[in-house]
């Protein structure tokens, strides 16, 4: 009996240093927690999103989508959005602004007007569609005035290489925006 007590709670034992050993070298290192990129944040107001905009001087990322029939907006979220090289960047250099056309579901009435107008004003004929841009409002009239900088689609690039060119072809239309 003396034996199979013995047994079991070396095996026990060595169970548990098992466990926390695997649990321990599972935890990320501070080094590598500190090299994760950031959570993107869209807005969906663009209103919070110039406001934004015009706190950090970065330009807005107008992200024209049919987030649930969209094939090549589904594509262009996992193939480009969902890379790290992406996030880093966006995090740096633009304010993100989803404007959503969504089949299926239903989006609150002051939402979709404002998605409209901006489709509009940018005359968006297709999706995904992504206009970089600046605005401003004059103080005298209150009227706001949009400085479109430059639009991108879905990159024509080597399979796996499509983040990158993204950022390659954004970074142009920020170059020029000067």
């Amino acid at each position: 009996m003396k034996k199979i007590v013995l047994i079991l709670s070396i095996t026990s034992l060595i169970a548990y240093v098992t466990t926390s050993a695997v649990s321990v070298s599972a935890v990320p290192s501070n080094e590598n927690r500190e090299k994760e990129a950031p959570e993107l944040k869209w807005y969906t107001d663009f209103t919070q999103a110039n406001e934004l905009s015009q706190k950090t001087g970065k330009p807005i990322f107008g992200f024209f989508t049919g987030s649930d029939w969209c094939g090549w907006c589904k594509r262009l979220q996992a193939n480009v959005f969902s890379k790290d090289d992406f996030k880093k960047w966006a995090d740096e250099s633009v304010i993100l602004l989803e404007l959503d056309f969504p089949r299926r579901t239903q989006l609150p009435p002051k939402t979709m007007q404002q998605n409209r107008e901006l489709a509009q004003l940018f005359k968006v004929k297709g999706y995904p569609t992504v206009w970089i841009f600046n605005s401003s409002k004059d103080p005298k009239t209150n009227q706001m005035s949009i400085n479109a900088l430059g639009s991108l689609g879905y990159p024509r690039a080597e399979v796996g290489k499509e983040a990158e060119k993204f950022i390659a072809d954004a970074n142009r239309i920020l170059a020029n925006k000067k």
